[in-house]
């Protein structure tokens, strides 16, 4: 969403004296309090003010406290969440506020739900029916150029669902209960292959017209609209996603499919190879526009917008919009000052995926991992992501650096030193330091980062893992995983990975590139490792001095367990469709298992 688009009730009404003149007979006789139907099409600048409040429709991931991250294995919410109750296995079609793609709390409350979804792209059908309606308002370089903007739009609102449900309605024309039966009004889904195929052809379209500029630079008068850039990454990811175990298969795991509208039925290597082709049609095409942004730690910053990484965001302004990200992770007291909700606190299990310094994991014995030193000598993101118990802190705001410590000490008992309590001191020994800006984190939506949906990092590790399923671990396999590592100053991946090996090396990596980035649960689902992962309790770090009273001993690193109930049933790997949408049109299907 671009700053200077933002569809606000104020920008709106002075939109319509800027594009009108706001004459005095206009002034006498219209109905002030909405845009009439004759003047939301009159003119260019009147129509932008529609398509703007479309893309701000485009949901507000940046802005919860319960992120689709608490419902992996990468985080440890608080039980209050909507997501404790989904990471119980409480999810039906009655509760669908309670699953991933539409857990309500006080910010982000239509993450991708049925209702919230269709009724963006029913705004999007209007948008473009509208224009070509008024053609005569409107220059033919702006039907053309606004029209695959709101066709990427569409696209992108139906993958939003189509990677939690499946197979959905395909509706390219607004509905009309006045003028329409009840046969044209209630549609059946799509399949899964024929939604993926129509959301790749729209994509795949919008990049062919290269209407589009392929990329908006900070200081753009339409940064944050849509472009072929994003368009051509979109559609590399979703076809990576239904390529996917998952989905590339005649058996979803969430069982007998009989409709084909959570798979596609059948295997098809082939569907590897065009996820690969995507991907390396994108790093071919625009990787002179973009590239892996030197500073991976404040590639999120504020002052950083648009830097080479980043391809599709959402423009946030401060306060009118701004985010609370700062407010709700992070540690949780600051120089003894009470800061954030501390909700974002990575598990033992994210926090060992992080390498040593030498690129080895730490289970390798050639590593030097000590667990009793389990902090040293770890790689660079593992101190550009984590705060960790003896962390040094310090954010532009501060007057001197912090050390955050977690650790029980009955000495010099510290604020955030975990008690398994019901607080908001996080529970696992660590904190999140990834994406805050160097702002202070009070006074509610300060922030004005913007919500990154997809950057080159992962391109670049989409490119890697179909292409090591299509043809193995080939030299440009290597040399896109290795681009990242460098950048993190860990050296080359070990020659003579076998397929398998290159597998786990690649999940490995693109867990901690992207973690914290509502990335991990879209893996663990089309890698069908949720119900192995999730079905297990997870760890957080406790630590002790081995003489308490006076902390004469040494200190004691013990992995604990954090006896939080975890429940991931097969029916799991797709949302249920909710009940009243069922009730209101027979014609569509539940999906397996509810």
């Amino acid at each position: 969403m671009m700053k200077n688009i933002k569809q606000i009730v104020f920008a709106a009404a002075l939109g319509m004296c800027l594009t009108t003149s706001c004459k005095e007979d206009f002034l006498d006789n219209q109905i002030k309090s909405r845009l009439t139907d004759d003047i939301q099409w009159a003119s260019e600048g009147n129509a932008d003010l529609f398509l703007n409040d479309i893309y701000s429709s485009l949901s507000n991931k940046w802005n919860s406290p319960d992120n689709l991250d608490n419902f992996t294995d990468d985080n440890d919410a608080g039980f209050y969440w909507k997501s404790y109750s989904w990471r119980q296995g409480i999810v039906d079609p009655a509760v669908n506020q309670g699953t991933p793609m539409d857990h309500a709390n006080a910010n982000a409350t239509d993450y991708a739900s049925w209702g919230a979804g269709f009724t963006k792209i029913r705004k999007c059908n209007l948008f473009i029916e509208k224009i070509n309606e008024n053609a005569a308002n409107f220059s033919e370089a702006y039907i053309k150029k606004r029209t695959d903007e709101v066709r990427f739009l569409r696209a992108y609102y139906y993958s939003e669902m189509f990677l939690h449900l499946g197979g959905l309605p395909i509706i390219t024309a607004t509905l009309d209960r006045n003028k329409m039966s009840e046969e044209e009004l209630y549609n059946e889904r799509s399949t899964f292959e024929e939604t993926f195929n129509f959301i790749i052809t729209e994509l795949d379209q919008i990049v062919t017209n290269k209407l589009l500029p392929a990329k908006y630079n900070g200081g753009d008068a339409d940064a944050g609209r849509a472009t072929l850039g994003a368009a051509l990454a979109l559609k590399g990811w979703l076809e990576l996603y239904a390529a996917s175990p998952a989905f590339n298969t005649a058996t979803p795991p969430s069982g007998a499919d009989p409709d084909k509208l959570i798979a596609f039925g059948n295997f098809d290597a082939k569907r590897w190879e065009k996820a690969a082709a995507t991907n390396k049609k994108f790093m071919d095409t625009f990787g002179g526009q973009y590239a892996l942004f030197s500073d991976v730690s404040a590639l999120w910053w504020e002052k950083n917008e648009y830097n080479s990484e980043i391809i599709w965001d959402r423009q946030i302004v401060p306060v009118i919009m701004g985010s609370n990200y700062e407010q709700y992770g992070g540690p949780v007291w600051i120089d003894g000052v009470y800061y954030t909700w501390g909700n974002y606190c990575p598990t033992q299990e994210l926090v060992n995926q992080f390498a040593m310094a030498n690129g080895k994991p730490i289970t390798d014995p050639a590593s030097g991992y000590d667990p009793q030193k389990p902090y040293v000598n770890r790689e660079k993101r593992f101190y550009d992501f984590i705060v960790y118990d003896g962390a040094p802190y310090k954010q532009d705001w501060m007057a001197k650096v912090d050390t955050i410590y977690t650790r029980i000490d009955k000495v010099r008992p510290s604020k955030n030193q975990i008690d398994f309590g019901t607080d908001d001191v996080g529970n696992t020994g660590y904190y999140f330091k990834k994406k805050i800006n160097p702002l202070k984190p009070r006074g509610g939506a300060q922030s004005g980062q913007n919500f990154v949906y997809y950057r080159y990092a992962e391109v670049l590790l989409n490119y890697a893992e179909a292409q090591n399923e299509a043809a193995g671990p080939d030299a440009s396999v290597y040399a896109a995983i290795n681009a990242i590592r460098k950048r993190s100053n860990l050296p080359d991946l070990a020659a003579g990975l076998t397929k398998e090996t290159m597998r786990q090396a690649i999940r490995r990596e693109r867990r901690v590139e992207l973690c914290f980035e509502t990335k991990r649960f879209y893996d663990i689902i089309r890698w069908v490792i949720a119900e192995d992962v999730m079905n297990k309790d997870f760890h957080g770090m406790k630590i002790t001095n081995s003489s308490p009273n006076d902390n004469k001993g040494k200190w004691v690193y013990e992995v604990v367990g954090l006896n939080h109930p975890h429940v991931f049933t097969k029916k799991m790997y797709m949302n249920p469709i909710p009940q009243p949408v069922i009730d209101q049109n027979k014609k569509i299907k539940q999906n397996p298992g509810y």
